[in-house]
């Protein structure tokens, strides 16, 4: 398991490394094969850090919502914030269609903050370039280590859910992230 130490301090921050999609989809196959984790384990450890993440910088309780209502106004006066999972990595938003797409323009539309997962919809996960339909998120939630598209985030908070990484694995892929303070399962970059 990762170290609860504090980051090295001759690792400056622009040392970090940002995974590349091989990359990122080589760690996440050690990671189940190598190092015997649950396809659902990850998803849920990387859940409840998600969820913590949020927490650090915005105090407030968060709902869940099984669908996005359209009415701009009815969302940005519930809710402090929207959690955008809406698609993975490598989709672009003209290949859903339907609900997908609708609740991206809804997304863009919103005045609370809009926290992404790992990658925000619209994204290209190397670049970081977004198309027209790209979010533009107030956080960043990078599960396990941030991607390469994450140098290009420019919101207001950034964290990683990564401390279940093995400390092996974050040596094997070069990874230079924050320590974990105390029990956290998230760290601020």
């Amino acid at each position: 398991m990762s170290s609860a130490a504090g980051p090295d301090p001759s690792e400056a921050p622009e040392e970090r490394h940002f995974l590349s999609t091989a990359e990122a989809a080589a760690l996440e196959r050690e990671l189940l094969e190598d190092y015997r984790f649950g396809r659902q384990q990850l998803v849920e450890l990387c859940g409840h850090a998600s969820a913590v993440a949020v927490t650090k910088c915005e105090k407030m309780d968060i709902p869940f919502l099984s669908y996005l209502p359209t009415e701009v106004q009815l969302i940005n006066e519930a809710y402090g914030l929207v959690v955008d999972a809406v698609l993975g990595p490598g989709v672009e938003p003209g290949e859903v269609g339907g609900p997908c797409t609708r609740a991206l323009a809804t997304l863009k539309l919103l005045s609370i903050p809009l926290v992404s997962l790992d990658i925000p919809s619209g994204w290209d996960a190397e670049t970081g370039s977004d198309s027209e339909d790209g979010l533009r998120p107030d956080v960043l939630v990078s599960l396990a280590a941030p991607k390469r598209c994450a140098g290009r985030f420019s919101g207001r908070h950034h964290f990683v859910a990564g401390r279940f990484v093995p400390d092996d694995v974050r040596r094997k892929f070069a990874l230079r992230l924050p320590g974990y303070t105390g029990t956290d399962c998230v760290a601020a970059l």
